[in-house]
C-alpha cells in the first residue's frame, strides 16, 4: 500500500486551537501556599513603605517608595526558586536600569523614543550582567517618563525600598520553608548527574536548542526531568508483574533425569538453565549450563567438547544425574511480584535465570536477563520532540 502523508488539520481546528492557547493553565499551588505568598508580599511591601516613609518623615512631593516594588514583591515571595527573583537580579535589575533611564533621558529629547530605548536598552544591559528582571525595566521606564528625577532616586527610594524587600524575603523565605537565594547551579559533576535518561550535556543542548529565557533555574530543570523520568518509569514498570514477562509453559526436569537429557533439551530449546521440580511440579533447584562447564573442568581449555561428551554420556564414577550437579540454593519469585523487584535480584544478586511459581509454590515460568532487559527497554519512557523555538 503506498504511503500516505496525513492531512493537517482544516484551518477551523487550527484557529480553535489558537484561540485555546489564550486561555491560562491553573497554577499548581495549594490554598496554603497561596495564602503564605500574600501574607508574604504584604509583609515585604509594608516594611518598605513604613522605613521609606520614615525615612522622608512624609514630606509631600518626595517619592518614599516605587511602583514597581510590588512586581518585584510578587517574585521574590510567590517564585522564590525563579532566576528572575533571586537577590541579585532585584538589586541589579532595578539600580542598573534607573541608571539607563537616567541616560536615555539625558540623551534623548523625545519621550517615545527615549522610552523605549530606555526598556531594551535596561534588557541589553540586564541578560549579560545575570540580572534580568522585568520590574527593572519599569524602572527604567519611570525615571523617563519623570524628566525631574535625578541620581537620587537610585539611593533613595529604589535602593532602600530593594534592600528591605530582599531581607524580608530572605527571612520569611526560609523560615516558611522556602530555600532563598535559591541554587541555581547543579551541585553535582556530569558523572552523577549523568545517571538516568540523561547527562548534563544533553540539557545544555536542549536549552540551547530551546534558546529562550526560561523561568525556572537549570539546576531545577534537570531536577524535574529526572523526577519526572523516574515517576513515568516506575508507573511503567510497576503496572508489570512477572507473569507479563515471563517465558511459558517453562522448560523443566526432574532429579532423576539423566544429564545426558538435560544437556539435549538445552541445546534442543536453546536455553542455559533448567529449573528442577518434583512431581508436583515444586521448584527444587535449578541446572545451567555453567553447571555442565564446571564439572568439565573449564580451566582446561583443551578437549573441551570431549569432555562434555564425556560427562552427558555418564561414564563409570562421574554424575549421570540432574540432581547430582544441580544448584539447589535457587531463588524463586511469585507470578504476581512486580517485575521492578527482579532488577536487583540480576544486577547484584548475581542471578541469570529465575524461575517463577505460582501461589502453590508450583514452578509456573522463568524470567531471565534478556527478558527483563526487553521488559525495561519498553517500559523506558521515548522524550517527545521539543516544542517549536527560535533556531
Amino acid at each position: 500500500m503506498p504511503f500516505s502523508r496525513p492531512e493537517s488539520d482544516p484551518p477551523r481546528v487550527q484557529r480553535a486551537a489558537w484561540l485555546r492557547s489564550f486561555w491560562p493553565t491553573p497554577v499548581g499551588i495549594s490554598g496554603r501556599e497561596r495564602l503564605r505568598v500574600a501574607l508574604g508580599v504584604a509583609l515585604g511591601v509594608l516594611l518598605a513603605a513604613l522605613l521609606g516613609r520614615w525615612w522622608t518623615h512624609a514630606a509631600p512631593g518626595v517619592h518614599w517608595m516605587v511602583a514597581s516594588l510590588g512586581a518585584s514583591a510578587v517574585l521574590v515571595f510567590a517564585m522564590p526558586s525563579s532566576p528572575l527573583a533571586q537577590p541579585w537580579p532585584v538589586l541589579g535589575g532595578n539600580t542598573l536600569s534607573v541608571l539607563v533611564g537616567l541616560v536615555c533621558a539625558a540623551l534623548v529629547r523625545e519621550p517615545a523614543l527615549a522610552a523605549a530605548l530606555a526598556v531594551s536598552a535596561a534588557v541589553l544591559v540586564m541578560v549579560p550582567l545575570r540580572c534580568l528582571h522585568p520590574p527593572g525595566a519599569a524602572m527604567a521606564l519611570f525615571v523617563v517618563l519623570n524628566p525631574g528625577e535625578d541620581a537620587h532616586l537610585l539611593v533613595f527610594p529604589v535602593l532602600l525600598n530593594v534592600l528591605v524587600l530582599l531581607f524580608v524575603g530572605i527571612a520569611y523565605n526560609n523560615a516558611t520553608g522556602r530555600s532563598y537565594p535559591h541554587p541555581q547551579r547543579l551541585q553535582r559533576d556530569d558523572r552523577t548527574t549523568g545517571r538516568g535518561q540523561f547527562t548534563t550535556a544533553d540539557l545544555d543542548a536542549a536549552l540551547a536548542h530551546y534558546n529562550q529565557v526560561l523561568d525556572i533555574s537549570r539546576a531545577d530543570l534537570a531536577g524535574l526531568l529526572h523526577m519526572a523520568g523516574r515517576a513515568a518509569f516506575q508507573r511503567t514498570l510497576g503496572e508489570l508483574r512477572c507473569a507479563d514477562i515471563m517465558s511459558r509453559p517453562p522448560m523443566a526436569v526432574e532429579p532423576g533425569v539423566t544429564l545426558k537429557e538435560a544437556w539435549a533439551m538445552m541445546r534442543r530449546e536453546q536455553i542455559k538453565a533448567l529449573p528442577v521440580v518434583d512431581a508436583q511440579g515444586m521448584v527444587l533447584g535449578i541446572v545451567t549450563v555453567a553447571d555442565f562447564m564446571h564439572l568439565a573442568n573449564l580451566e582446561l581449555h583443551e578437549g573441551l567438547g570431549q569432555r562434555l561428551r564425556q560427562l552427558v554420556k555418564g561414564r563409570t564414577g562421574q554424575p549421570s544425574r540432574v540432581e547430582d550437579i544441580m544448584n539447589r540454593q535457587v531463588q524463586v519469585v511469585h507470578v504476581q511480584q512486580p517485575v521492578m523487584e527482579l532488577v536487583p535480584l540480576f544486577s547484584r544478586g548475581g542471578h541469570h535465570h529465575m524461575p517463577i511459581v505460582d501461589g502453590q509454590g508450583r514452578l509456573a515460568g522463568v524470567i531471565t536477563q534478556s527478558d527483563l532487559v526487553r521488559a525495561l527497554a519498553t517500559a523506558l519512557p521515548v522524550p517527545e520532540a521539543l516544542g517549536a523555538s527560535g533556531s
